[in-house]
């Protein structure tokens, strides 16, 4: 499994990588997707928004431990570069040990506040029951959702991204037929959504362990890896928690952009989380890129090839940037026809929902071509241990452009969601501007510190 990214094509060397965990996104988010697709099919608005708005806060709690799990793929990232196995199995067994006590102690707190959460993100009456429902059984299974993102973090770090792919087939093939027996055949509805999620997961994440056992190969680390250590905790930790405070109050915005929609009503509200998970989907090359420039520049910082981890960051910005061209003007005309395959257009309400969440993707969808350059950014940053500047270009954009921009243009524009799209992406534009000026000045004082001027 484990596999050095340090020589050969640094091109080749990222579609390599990316390739598995573009194809991994794309199944995971697929995964959430179905439940949206299917319940759908069988149940009404507020089921729809109930699952929704409850697959938000699972995604927020998801990318806040994959953002944490960063430091794990940093850290073995360097340590293999370095040729460092001893290092990589203590960051390994370290890493298993951080996440398992966390899963347990999220697991309590959030079963407990569960009703709490409901409220705080002001769900519509008619979907509060559902949404319960949906986040107890969720809640549950957040030792699953822990295990398998800790594995995928950590075969990553080892230049592996093709297992991860395969582990998250299993689930996604498990989570749809799951939901089709549970909302399909027997209607349980958003209860029906969560059996699904968190049973898949649990089947991912038991294939993961009987094909990591079996091969044996790669770093393994022993029993004495397991306990703490001050140095590789501490590397861990100073990586990875800047990443997941940022991906959390990036999520937060999000909650509360959420927040603001259902205040404008139910159809409102179902509109703009179908195009959260449209987004999410869209977001694919983006995030892969992420973990890419990561993963890579992690390796060659470790092997002391900064260069091939700047050639990694201009690749990746190349690749995100077409992409998001792309998507931007495809979208400007087939928004309502992507928006139509998560409601019924013969219902009122469905018809109202597509006009609705059309208006909102269509300026919302410029975030695929601003996000995907400063996400690229931010991999390079966290590969040479900068994970504060990738937090703070976020925090700003957040706290300066997006939710102000959303609650202005909510308040201001009430017979459209197009103004909120794009006040939206305006705060990744603002991340870019942040992370181009950054980069530039990070570069121009590292040469001037080699010529010695």
């Amino acid at each position: 499994m484990e596999k050095n990214m340090t020589t050969g094509s640094v091109f080749k060397n990222i579609i390599a990588f990316s390739l598995p965990y573009l194809l991994s996104y794309f199944l995971q988010t697929l995964y959430g997707l179905a439940d949206l697709f299917i319940i759908g099919q069988y149940e009404d608005v507020a089921s729809t928004t109930a699952v929704s708005i409850g697959s938000q806060v699972m995604h927020m709690l998801t990318v806040m431990i994959v953002g944490l799990a960063m430091g794990a793929t940093v850290s073995i990232g360097r340590a293999v570069g370095g040729g460092d196995r001893r290092r990589a199995a203590a960051c390994i067994g370290n890493t298993i040990t951080l996440f398992m006590g966390l899963s347990v102690l999220l697991t309590i707190a959030l079963l407990w506040l569960r009703r709490d959460i409901v409220t705080v993100m002001s769900t519509p009456a008619q979907a509060v029951g559902g949404t319960v429902d949906y986040l107890t059984v969720c809640f549950i299974g957040i030792p699953f959702i822990t295990a398998y993102n800790i594995i995928s973090s950590i075969l990553r770090g080892m230049g592996d991204s093709k297992s991860p792919m395969y582990f998250i087939l299993v689930a996604c093939v498990a989570n749809i037929g799951l939901d089709y027996l549970f909302m399909g055949v027997m209607r349980l509805g958003p209860i029906g959504a969560a059996l699904g999620t968190t049973l898949s997961q649990a089947v991912s994440v038991a294939v993961a362990l009987v094909v990591i056992l079996r091969q044996k190969a790669g770093i393994t680390p022993v029993r004495a890896d397991l306990k703490p250590q001050r140095a590789v905790m501490g590397e861990l930790l100073r990586i990875g928690v800047p990443i997941a405070l940022q991906d959390g109050l990036i999520q937060v915005a999000f909650i509360i952009i959420t927040i603001i929609a259902n205040r404008r009503g139910l159809n409102d509200a179902a509109a703009v989380g179908i195009v959260e998970k449209i987004i999410s989907f869209l977001f694919l090359v983006p995030s892969s890129m992420l973990s890419t420039v990561s993963a890579l520049g992690a390796q060659n910082i470790g092997a002391k090839k900064p260069e091939r981890a700047r050639a990694t960051l201009g690749y990746a910005i190349l690749i995100t940037a077409g992409f998001g061209a792309v998507i931007v003007l495809l979208m400007q005309f087939f928004a309502e026809p992507v928006v139509a395959l998560f409601t019924d257009a013969a219902q009122a309400d469905g018809l109202e929902v597509i006009r609705l969440g059309g208006q909102y993707l269509r300026g919302y969808v410029w975030d695929c071509l601003f996000a995907g350059i400063h996400f690229s950014f931010s991999g390079y940053f966290c590969a040479c241990g900068r994970s504060g500047l990738s937090f703070l270009h976020n925090i700003l954009a957040i706290t300066l452009v997006r939710i102000p921009g959303v609650y202005y243009t909510s308040t201001h524009f009430a017979d459209t969601l197009y103004p909120m799209g794009l006040a939206t992406a305006a705060g990744s534009l603002l991340s870019v501007l942040i992370c181009v000026t950054t980069y530039l000045i990070i570069t121009r004082r590292e040469r001037a510190a080699c010529t010695g001027r």
